[in-house]
């Protein structure tokens, strides 16, 4: 009698435990499912009180340069370079900035008098507290081409353009906050680069 009792307890625990099984299950699934969509959605741009942090993406970006170029600067009275046609790229790993471009020589020296290339600059950035703004720090040349010129002209076209290139750059206002965007009184601490944004924390 006892041996057909506690059988019957062994069989009524395992189906209670097979019967919560689903439940369980169901019950994970709706906790990490849905945290697993929030990690795999893109960045949104705005501000997030929780993080501390301002979330600027890599189109909203790419769309406010496209508004404000092209920019131009001179080499004294010889030549006059101007940019066209931003592409951004952001690289999480090295924590930089790349700004690719359409690059458009002007010169009386040249026959004809202007010629057209192509330029990568990489930067890293900064904030300015003054102006509210993210800029461009300390940005390099890193790939230059001049179509049409060759030898020692193109190799002082290119040093003159990475020159006026690298200068009219530096401190270039990426993107400029709005004062309302930071009501709250909040002050920048860092900035951070990542794959597809960019994110300004506050403190």
């Amino acid at each position: 009698m006892f041996h057909g009792l506690f059988s019957h307890r062994r069989c009524g625990s395992d189906t209670s435990s097979v019967g919560r099984r689903p439940l369980l299950r169901a019950a994970l699934a709706a906790i990490l499912v849905p945290a697993l969509c929030v990690r795999s959605r893109p960045a949104r741009a705005g501000l997030n009180l929780l993080l501390n942090e301002f979330t600027l993406t890599r189109d909203e970006l790419q769309a406010e340069l496209a508004r404000r170029f092209p920019i131009a600067s001179r080499y004294g009275e010889l030549a006059s370079v101007s940019l066209h046609d931003p592409q951004l790229a952001l690289d999480g790993s090295a924590n930089r900035a790349t700004l690719a471009s359409r690059l458009v020589i002007v010169s009386p020296l040249l026959r004809p008098s202007s010629v057209g290339g192509r330029v990568a600059v990489s930067s890293g950035l900064r904030w300015d507290e003054a102006s509210l703004a993210v800029r461009l720090q300390d940005p390099r040349a890193e790939q230059l081409r001049i179509a049409g010129v060759t030898g020692s002209d193109a190799q002082n076209l290119e040093r003159i353009s990475a020159a006026v290139v690298q200068e009219a750059l530096q401190g270039y206002p990426l993107r400029t906050f709005r004062p309302e965007e930071l009501r709250f009184g909040l002050e920048v601490r860092g900035i951070t680069i990542g794959a597809d944004e960019i994110k300004v924390q506050f403190e």
